[in-house]
Formats: structure tokens, C-alpha cells, sequence
């Protein structure tokens, strides 16, 4: 009896420390798998900035395009024209957000004209604020 319960420790004890090697392996290969799946996911991002970064060079040539006419009497005349700028996040936002803002405080509140008003002017200074940071991101880029 005594030798069985010496063989069942002996053998507890060494399925233990193979258990132990296993989950090492498994953590190493879970750790490389997960830096992999990163190293994707940077790639992607890099090759999303150089595109953007081309976009951007493209429009900056398309915004300044030069315009030669020449005249009957010899003279050239050379105008440049310049694109538009589109309106700011902060305008869009707070356009939308008083839209929204409006429309919400109509269906909500039991005064309609009152609720519409309301719900403008709070939809409006949300929308503003949250533009405003958009601006300030696409700054820093």
C-alpha cells in the first residue's frame, strides 16, 4: 500500500511540472500571436498616414492651380485660383447639433415651441464644444 501512494505523489508531482512547461509554452505562443496581431494593426495605420499624407498633397496642388489666358495683343495674363475652404468642425457641429437639439426638444417636451428653442440652443453648444475639439485634434496633426 505504502508503494502505491509513493507511485500516485511521485506521478502527482511530475504531472505537475509538465502542466507548468505547457502553460509556459502557451503563454509564450499567446504573447507572440498577440504581438503579431499589433504589428498588423500598425502597418495598416501606417499605410492609412500614407495615403492621407498623399490625399492631402494632392489637394494642396489641386487648390492652387495656375490659369494662363493669352490675348489677341500679345499680353499674357496669369490668375491663380484657390479653393474654397469647406466650413469648420465646429460650424458643422453646432448646425447639426442645433438641428437635432430642435427636432428632440419638439417630440420630448409637452410645449413644443418652447422645447424646440430649448433643445436648439443646448444641441447647438454641445455640437460647437464637440467641433471644437475635433479642430483642435486635427491641428495637432
Amino acid at each position: 500500500m505504502k508503494a502505491l501512494y509513493i507511485l500516485f505523489a511521485v506521478l502527482s508531482i511530475v504531472s505537475c511540472q509538465n502542466q507548468g512547461k505547457e502553460d509556459v509554452n502557451k503563454a509564450k505562443q499567446a504573447s507572440i500571436d498577440s504581438m503579431k496581431v499589433e504589428i498588423n494593426k500598425q502597418r495598416i495605420i501606417d499605410s492609412m498616414k500614407t495615403e492621407m499624407a498623399q490625399i492631402q498633397e494632392e489637394q494642396k496642388v489641386e487648390a492652387q492651380k495656375v490659369v494662363v489666358v493669352h490675348q489677341q495683343d500679345g499680353t499674357a495674363t496669369t490668375t491663380t485660383t484657390t479653393k474654397k475652404k469647406g466650413w469648420s468642425s465646429t460650424a458643422k457641429g453646432a448646425v447639426i447639433g442645433a438641428g437635432v437639439g430642435a427636432a428632440t426638444g419638439a417630440i420630448i417636451s409637452k410645449k413644443k415651441g418652447e422645447g424646440a428653442i430649448i433643445g436648439g440652443l443646448a444641441g447647438a453648444g454641445v455640437g460647437a464644444g464637440t467641433g471644437a475639439i475635433i479642430d483642435g485634434s486635427k491641428k495637432k496633426e
